[in-house]
């Protein structure tokens, strides 16, 4: 975490950019993973094991483990761009780090293509990447004009599809669902009016369709334009089945006494984790102590070791406002077969 002065006010940066609503910066600074201390502890590196960072982003979570211990990491991402900014760095880890592109719901198979069976670790960072909100062209920044995209592979439906030919209701479900806008009815019906008379073709447009809706208050530092690209963004790349199928596909590939890390940034992923963790772990979760017990279900895959999940210190979110939102989830993978989905 860098702080830098512009113009007598001082910048708070997370992550090589920007917070988002908070001014550019010419010169990046170095790439801070959050809850990096806490990710490391439940993931316990050992010599010679095999791990798979499933969100390689800029690569802070691999090589840390890498600087860990003399181990090997397997790291995933379906943004190219990624991909192509890793491969110096598995150039010089003299065979230690293998890059591959793809989502991280297909480690199962990407594992098996390197010739791994079983793994001793899986981190998953889930959200946008510092890299994609940095480039306005990829089109996920409210705060950084640019065209109406927000696809992390480049393919599918971009977000300009979305608004620009879903019906009104199916975008007022998309941004109370995936953002939890509860003015959700109001976006919508605005931007299939406006779209008549142009289409929507830059982030700009949006956020200042969003913004002209709900208003802003002033000196408040959340734009109200957030849900809105956040339910987009996770609707264009299925974001949520993603993660789901992350989960059962790290299920598989990790080993008996193997670690799961996983951490989220909003309620919606860390539902997703916390619920899976749940039933994986032999908890139902929902009902009550005062009915009698069921039949019993099928053996716990996990143990969960922290129910309550992992927040940043006060220290690591004063240093990186980014992490304020962050919550960890991990457990370790017990010999019961994976489950059948």
């Amino acid at each position: 975490m860098k702080r830098r002065k512009r113009g007598g006010k001082q910048v708070v940066t997370d992550r090589g950019r920007p917070l988002e609503g908070q001014p550019s910066i010419c010169e990046p600074v170095r790439h801070i993973p959050v809850l990096l201390r806490e990710v490391l502890r439940a993931l316990k590196p050992g010599a010679a094991e095999r791990f798979i960072d499933g969100t390689y982003g800029a690569g802070g979570y691999a090589r840390a483990i890498l600087d860990a211990v003399d181990c090997s990491v397997l790291a995933l991402d379906r943004d190219p761009a990624a991909i192509a900014a890793g491969r110096g760095f598995e150039t010089s880890s003299g065979g230690r780090l293998r890059l591959i592109e793809t989502p991280f719901s297909q480690m199962e198979d990407a594992s098996r293509s390197i010739g791994w069976d079983q793994v001793d670790g899986v981190v998953l960072d889930l959200g946008v990447s510092s890299m994609q909100l940095d480039e306005a062209e990829r089109g996920f920044s409210f705060m950084r004009d640019g065209p109406l995209d927000m696809r992390m592979s480049g393919a599918g439906l971009s977000a300009a599809d979305v608004v620009n030919t879903f019906e009104k209701a199916e975008i007022a479900n998309i941004l109370f669902g995936l953002g939890e806008e509860r003015r959700s009815r109001a976006i919508a019906a605005a931007i299939v009016k406006d779209r008549e008379k142009a289409p929507f073709e830059r982030t700009g447009q949006l956020a200042a369709l969003v913004e002209r809706v709900l208003g802003r208050k002033p000196g408040d530092p959340k734009h109200p334009a957030t849900r809105t690209f956040q339910a987009l963004r996770l609707y264009v790349n299925g974001e949520l089945r993603e993660l789901e199928q992350a989960l059962s596909a790290a299920e598989r590939v990790l080993k008996p006494g193997g670690r799961l890390a996983v951490v989220s940034f909003h309620s919606l992923e860390d539902r997703i984790v916390k619920t899976f963790l749940t039933e994986r772990s032999g908890r139902r979760a929902h009902g009550s102590r005062h009915l009698p017990a069921g039949p019993e279900g099928p053996a716990a895959t996990f143990e969960v070791k922290d129910r309550h999940g992992v927040e940043p210190s006060e220290a690591e979110t004063a240093a990186n406002p980014r992490a304020r939102s962050a919550r960890l989830r991990w457990a370790v993978r017990t010999d019961a077969p994976a489950r059948q989905i």
